[in-house]
């Protein structure tokens, strides 16, 4: 069973979105879906001719997309690659930080390796600090700005064999509620959305039995897809969520329920 994804098209009219990640799944799909609502998108990735193609699929569609290419952990990759969106965009009204790895999978705590939770936590934690920082002149000067940062569900029920990505994906939803309260008074929304376990590429590592878990245990039993993150993505961009901030919203057909 799919999720068909209906949406205003004018919902993000106008509006100048910078998404990470961006060159395959959901960061691909969200940033489809974004520039379906309207919305001029920049699509950023560290993978260069990746991230390139599936711009050109997308201007192939008809949407107004850009690509450039992005190192989250590095600062001056990420300033050059803001620097260049922005300039293309004219401005910036929505960030969505999903660039993330998920290398930590399979490994108790005692088994995983120093290089591994440091690499993890500078792409998923820094990185996601970083590319906020860069955007943050350009958010400033649009009257409706917006961060979407992407978490996950496995740091609201403790994911096992998952640490260090599971840690991140915490470390990412205690700086947006910071960053709600320190960028409120220019008002910048800042919410976390925090999907299940979603049929994207970046997942299909996962043993057979956790996707069952997740499957067997939530009211909504069919495998969770790309676009049901999209809608929350969108919403939280839009004039629809003005007044909420510091929010982490779990899209994972009810498997956790905070």
């Amino acid at each position: 069973m799919s999720a068909d994804l209906t949406l205003p098209a004018d919902l993000l009219n106008g509006r100048k979105v910078l998404v990470t990640g961006a060159a395959r799944g959901l960061g691909f799909a969200f940033a489809e879906q974004i520039a379906r609502a309207g919305a001029r998108v920049v699509l950023a990735d560290i993978l260069a001719e990746q991230v390139q193609q599936s711009a050109a699929q997308l201007r192939e569609l008809g949407l107004d997309v850009h690509a450039v290419t992005i190192d989250v952990r590095e600062l001056q990759s990420v300033q050059a690659a803001v620097t260049a969106a922005v300039a293309w965009l004219g401005g910036l009204d929505g960030l969505v930080n999903n660039a993330a790895i998920t290398n930590s999978g399979g490994k108790t705590t005692e088994e995983l390796d120093i290089d591994t939770w440091d690499r993890v936590m500078e792409v998923n934690v820094r990185g996601c600090w970083l590319v906020t920082n860069a955007c943050l002149p350009a958010l400033r000067a649009s009257q409706r700005a917006a961060i979407v940062n992407l978490a996950s569900d496995t740091a609201l029920w403790g994911a096992p064999k998952l640490l260090a990505y599971t840690a991140s994906k915490g470390a990412v939803m205690a700086m947006t509620r910071t960053l709600a309260t320190e960028l409120g008074d220019d008002g910048i929304t800042v919410n976390a959305i925090a999907p299940g376990l979603v049929a994207v590429e970046a997942t299909e590592y996962v043993p057979e039995d956790r996707k069952q878990l997740y499957r067997q245990q939530r009211p909504l039993k069919r495998t969770q897809l790309p676009e049901d993150v999209c809608g929350a993505v969108i919403f939280a961009l839009s004039d629809l969520s003005r007044f909420i901030t510091g929010q982490t919203l779990p899209v994972n057909g009810g498997f956790v329920m905070p």
